[in-house]
C-alpha cells in the first residue's frame, strides 16, 4: 500500500466515517442484536431462584444455561448457510421471531420443563441474531472499520455482562420472574421488525449450497456431551464427557473439510493458515477465561464474606477492563494491530498465573489486577484477530466464516466451563463450598486452563503473521 492511500485510510478510519453514508440504523441493528445475545444469556443468573419458587424443578437448573447454550451454538454455527439460502434481511427477522417465541415459551411457562424448553429456543434465536449481526458486519462495513465496529460489539458486550443479571434483578424487585422474559420478547420483536426496515438494500439471497445437516448434528452431540459433563457424578464421568465432547469437536473438523456442503471456510482445520490457526486461538482463548466469571463469585463470597452484588462488581472488572482496551485501540492500523493482539494473548496467561495464586489468600488488588488483565487481553486483541481472520476469507466463504467467529468462541466457552467445572469438582467443590473446596478451586480452576492458555497463544501468534500471507490465503 503506497503511503498516500496509508494516509487516505487513517483519515476515513474514524467514527464518523463508520456512521455515514446510511451505515448508522445497521450499526444500530448489530448493537440491539449483540445486546439481546448477551444479556438473555447471562439474565438467568438472578431470577432462577425466583423461578425455583414458582416451578419448582431445582435439580434442572443447570440446563437452563445449558440449553440456552446449546442453541446458541447450533444456530451461530448454520447462520451463515441460513443467510445464503433465505437472504440477511429474511433471516435476521425470522431469528428475531423464533426468540420471540422462546421468550413467549418461558414468560408463560406453567411447569418448568417449558420454562426450559422456552430458553433451548431463546438459544437458537439468540444463536442466529448474533450469527446473522456477524455475517452483516463482514458484509456491510469496509475492512478500514472492522476493528472499530468489533470495538463497539465489545463495548455493548461487557455493558451487557453487566446490566444483565442487573436487569433480571431489578425487574424481580419491581414485579415478576415472567416479566423479564416479556420484555425481552419485546426488544426481539423490535429487533426482528428493524431488521426488515434496515436491512432493506442487503444482498438477496443467493440459494447457497444448503445445510449441512450432518456437522450440524455432529456438532449437536459434541456440544450435549461438554455441557452435560459437570452433571456426572463422578469425576471420571466428567472427564470423560469433556474428552469425548472434544474428540467430536476435531471429528466435525474432519467431516466437514471433505463434505460437499460446509459448515467452515475451506481450510478451516489447517493451522498453518490464518482461518485455521485463528479459530483455534479463538477456542483455546475463550476456554481459558471462562473460570473468573463462574467461581470468582462463590469464592470471593466464602472465602472473604463479600456480599453477592459485591462479588458481582468485582467480577465486572474484566467486563469494564475488556471494554475500555477495546475502545482505546480500535484505530490502530498497521503493524500496531499485530503488536497490539499479541500482547493482549501474553496478558491472558500473566492474568491466569495471578488469579490462581491469589484468589483465595492473596490480596484482593491483585484478584482485581488479575481480572482486568484478563479483560484486557481481548479488549487489545478481539477485534484485530477477527479482523484478520475475514481479511483472509475468500468470498465464498465470507458468511460462514464470519458467523463460525461467534459459533467458536460459544463454543469455547462451553468447553471452558466444563474443564472449569472439573477442575473445581476434583477439590471438592461438588460436595459442599468449604474453605478447603473454594481455596483448590481458587488454585486449580485458573491453572488447569494455563496449557489452553498457552495454546491459544501459540495459534494467535501463527495467525497474525505478514499481511502477504493473509492476502495470498483469501485469493
Amino acid at each position: 500500500m503506497s503511503e498516500v492511500a496509508k494516509i487516505d485510510e487513517a483519515r476515513l478510519n474514524t467514527w464518523g466515517d463508520l456512521l455515514a453514508e446510511g451505515r448508522l440504523p445497521r450499526f444500530a441493528l448489530i448493537c440491539l442484536g449483540v445486546w439481546l445475545n448477551a444479556a438473555d444469556s447471562l439474565v438467568t443468573a438472578t431470577i432462577l431462584p425466583s423461578v425455583g419458587a414458582d416451578l419448582g424443578g431445582y435439580a434442572y437448573f443447570s440446563w437452563a444455561t445449558a440449553g440456552f447454550f446449546v442453541g446458541a451454538i447450533l444456530a451461530g454455527a448454520s447462520a451463515g448457510r441460513l443467510s445464503e439460502i433465505f437472504g440477511l434481511r429474511s433471516a435476521t427477522a425470522l431469528a428475531g421471531v423464533v426468540m420471540v417465541l422462546g421468550c413467549v415459551m418461558s414468560a408463560a411457562a406453567p411447569d418448568v420443563f417449558t420454562f426450559l424448553g422456552g430458553r433451548l429456543v431463546q438459544g437458537l434465536g439468540s444463536g442466529w441474531i448474533s450469527g446473522f449481526a456477524m455475517v452483516a458486519i463482514a458484509m456491510l462495513f469496509p475492512e478500514r472499520h472492522l476493528a472499530r465496529v468489533f470495538a463497539a460489539v465489545t463495548f455493548i458486550w461487557g455493558i451487557a455482562t453487566v446490566l444483565g443479571p442487573l436487569f433480571g434483578g431489578v425487574v424481580v424487585e419491581a414485579g415478576h420472574w415472567r416479566d423479564v422474559f416479556w420484555l425481552f420478547a419485546v426488544q426481539a420483536g423490535v429487533f426482528s421488525l428493524a431488521g426488515l426496515w434496515m436491512l432493506g438494500g442487503s444482498a438477496r439471497a443467493s440459494g447457497g449450497p444448503g445445510i449441512p445437516w450432518m456437522q450440524l448434528g455432529v456438532l449437536g452431540v459434541a456440544v450435549a456431551a461438554i455441557a452435560v459433563a459437570d452433571l456426572a457424578r463422578s469425576p471420571v464421568g466428567s472427564i470423560g464427557l469433556v474428552l469425548l465432547g472434544l474428540a467430536v469437536l476435531v471429528l466435525l473438523v474432519w467431516l466437514d473439510g471433505r463434505a460437499r456442503v460446509r459448515l467452515l471456510p475451506h481450510r478451516a482445520g489447517d493451522l498453518t493458515t490464518v482461518c485455521g490457526s485463528g479459530y483455534l486461538a479463538m477456542f483455546a482463548l475463550t476456554a481459558a477465561s471462562m473460570g473468573f466469571a463462574i467461581y470468582g463469585p462463590p469464592i470471593l463470597q466464602h472465602l472473604r464474606g463479600f456480599s453477592p452484588l459485591a462479588a458481582g462488581y468485582a467480577i465486572g472488572a474484566e467486563s469494564m477492563a475488556w471494554t475500555v482496551a477495546a475502545m482505546a485501540v480500535a484505530g490502530a492500523t498497521g503493524a500496531w494491530d499485530t503488536r497490539w493482539t499479541r500482547f493482549g494473548v501474553l496478558l491472558l496467561v500473566a492474568s491466569l498465573a495471578i488469579l490462581a495464586l491469589t484468589m483465595a489468600d492473596g490480596h484482593f488488588a491483585w484478584v482485581l489486577t488479575g481480572g482486568s488483565l484478563l479483560g484486557a487481553a481481548f479488549g487489545f486483541s478481539w477485534a484485530f484477530m477477527s479482523r484478520r481472520l475475514l481479511a483472509a476469507l475468500a468470498d465464498e466463504d465470507r458468511a460462514i466464516g464470519s458467523s463460525a467467529i461467534m459459533a467458536v468462541r460459544q463454543t469455547g466457552g462451553a468447553v471452558g466451563a466444563a474443564i472449569s467445572g472439573v477442575a473445581a469438582n476434583l477439590v471438592g467443590f461438588s460436595a459442599g463450598l468449604t474453605d478447603a473446596s473454594a481455596r483448590g478451586a481458587g488454585f486449580w480452576v485458573f491453572a488447569a486452563v494455563i496449557p489452553l492458555a498457552l495454546l491459544g497463544v501459540w495459534a494467535t501468534f501463527r495467525m497474525t503473521g505478514s499481511a502477504k500471507a493473509v492476502a495470498q490465503e483469501a485469493s
